[in-house]
């Protein structure tokens, strides 16, 4: 789970059926600093609002805290070079590096060397080789969740 995501969805939620966060805290039972709190990635909602929030929305919890977001932007991670270089490091600035590196194990050399420019500073080879092998279906996850980052800001209008 990428809280990061999470809480951009759950803004895209409450945002899309127009709700202020003071409205959205009033129909959960809940205070508004907690609704902040879960849009800025501090906190994630308990079990029982997540219940409340999924009855709310008519979707599953699972949908809450896995979301699917229908393509804006891009269709898959070897993409990412179409987004501009300012608007992919604020994405990417709310992974932490890891999981950027562990997503690019399964890139195209052109998306690994445009990720290289973006970030000039950072060691890749250094990082790749602290991190070491890891499962195709964890790259394939965290490409899953760059996209979905990217996706929502464009619907978001961030």
């Amino acid at each position: 789970m990428n809280i990061n995501l999470v809480a951009k969805y759950l803004h895209f939620l409450r945002k899309s059926h127009n709700y202020t966060q003071e409205e959205l805290a009033q129909k959960l039972d809940i205070s508004r600093q907690a609704v902040s709190k879960w849009e800025n990635g501090a906190t994630v909602p308990d079990l029982e609002v997540l219940l409340k929030i999924s009855r709310l929305y008519n979707i599953t919890i699972n949908d809450i805290l896995e979301p699917k977001v229908e393509p804006q932007r891009i269709t898959d991670f070897e993409q990412i070079s179409t987004i501009s270089m300012s608007e992919l490091r604020e994405v990417l600035g709310q992974l932490d590096m890891d999981s950027l590196f562990i997503a690019l194990m399964g890139a195209s050399p052109d998306t690994n060397q445009f990720c290289e420019r973006l970030f000039p500073n950072i060691d890749f080879e250094k990082t790749r080789n602290k991190i070491g092998r890891v499962r195709v279906e964890t790259v394939e996850e965290i490409q899953e969740q760059i996209v979905a980052l990217i996706n929502l800001q464009a619907v978001d209008g961030n």
